[in-house]
């Protein structure tokens, strides 16, 4: 599976939002944007209003993967239309999260029916890889975090690998996605562990050369490692 790289978009107002998006249009064929509602993780950014009506993205078949890290992820979700990839957390999903305040799996997966969106699942680091096993055979997409999430420009964590290969392991053709610190010398590491989808924020919107850095960070998936994943 050949990388792909997509940026990831931490915006708190839509004005910054618009602006990075205008940066990547037509460079990637996906643009990550993170949602947080200072609940679910001690941060907040854009809010539901803010991603209503986006920009139709001009590059052919390109779409927005929503990250949601955010409690009743549907309750987002169903405002949001078209074919984009929903990234839900593991987290909102569990026992604790079943009951009229919580996500249940079935409401979110009816609001990305509803939506005409696709389904993910997502896992914070502090979360054992075998709670996202259930939901991974569900999944379109599953995201690995390699930081804790909430802010973006923190340190790649290398134990998150080994989730990484055991999805891989278990599922040979499901898109795996690391998210978090992935930069020049991460890419190579999270690609060669079994991770095709690299999401990088600083490492690409740091950089005077947007193209060039998109590039650089895939060169180095590719050749920052001695062989291809399994």
């Amino acid at each position: 599976m050949e990388p792909e790289v997509i940026p990831a978009i931490l915006a708190k107002t839509r004005e910054e939002l618009l602006h990075r998006v205008a940066r990547v249009e037509g460079l990637v064929s996906e643009i990550q944007i993170d949602v947080m509602d200072g609940e679910f993780v001690p941060n907040k950014t854009v809010g539901i209003e803010d991603l209503l009506q986006l920009p139709v993205l001009k590059q052919r078949g390109a779409r927005y993967e929503f990250h949601w890290m955010v409690k009743d992820p549907q309750r987002w979700i169903e405002r949001i239309t078209g074919p984009h990839m929903h990234l839900v957390h593991v987290e909102t999903i569990g026992r604790e999260a079943m009951g009229e305040a919580g996500g249940s799996l079935d409401k979110i997966v009816q609001a990305v029916k509803q939506s005409g969106g696709r389904l993910g699942f997502a896992i914070n680091p502090e979360t054992p890889v075998e709670n996202l096993l259930p939901y991974a055979k569900k999944a379109e997409r599953v995201l690995v975090m390699t930081v804790r999430p909430g802010f973006s420009g923190q340190s790649y964590i290398y134990d998150m690998e080994h989730k990484v290969r055991k999805l891989r392991e278990l599922f040979p053709k499901l898109d795996i996605e690391v998210d978090g610190g992935v930069n020049n010398e991460t890419a190579g590491h999270a690609y060669k562990n079994g991770a095709n989808i690299l999401a990088a924020a600083s490492a690409i919107f740091s950089s005077q050369d947007i193209k060039g850095a998109i590039a650089l960070l895939k060169k180095q998936a590719l050749t920052g490692c001695s062989h291809k994943p399994h």
